[in-house]
């Protein structure tokens, strides 16, 4: 069932409100599951439960993140390791080198919290303050029976998340 486009603005804000929670430096992002005009699961980008996020906690306990940032320990240079993405800090491109990303996004997320608390996802809508989701999340959303997706700006990251769109059901269309 589609939501009623007049609930965009309130979705909206809450999604951007729960986007404040996202412990990640270089995105935030929140996402909000929605059945029947009512929120049933949310979601922010950020590590699994229990696992450190990016900056100084991350450093000291990541061994492999260490052989790739600056050695430097001057005060200046951990102010910049903590507040700035580890793949800016090894000078990786946007979208590049996620395998140094410990962060589930948002949707991804959103749909787990549903899970962990034995809420069905069938039939549900999401809405992010993001673009399209990228192809893994695409598919997990298909996979979950979300029949919709709200976002800021239908812009695709790839030509493989086009391709999913293109053949599924999934409605997809920006805030009104």
């Amino acid at each position: 069932m589609l939501t009623n486009p007049k609930w965009d603005p309130y979705f909206h804000e809450v999604c951007v409100a729960v986007s404040c929670k996202s412990p990640c430096i270089s995105r935030k992002i929140g996402a909000i599951l929605v059945r029947d005009n009512s929120i049933i699961s949310t979601g922010y980008n950020g590590p699994p439960r229990g696992v450190p996020h990016c900056g100084y906690d991350r450093l000291i306990k990541d061994h492999l993140l260490q052989k790739h940032v600056p050695q430097s320990t001057s005060d200046e240079n951990m102010r910049y390791v903590e507040n700035t993405c580890p793949r800016r800090v090894m000078q990786i491109a946007s979208g590049e080198g996620m395998q140094w990303c410990p962060a589930q996004h948002a949707e991804e997320n959103a749909i787990s919290n549903a899970a962990r608390n034995g809420v069905s996802t069938i039939g549900c809508s999401l809405y992010m303050n993001c673009i399209t989701p990228c192809k893994n999340c695409y598919g997990t959303l298909i996979n979950a029976g979300i029949t919709e997706i709200v976002i800021d700006e239908v812009t695709h990251y790839d030509k493989y998340t086009q391709f999913l769109i293109e053949n599924s059901d999934l409605v997809i269309r920006s805030f009104k």
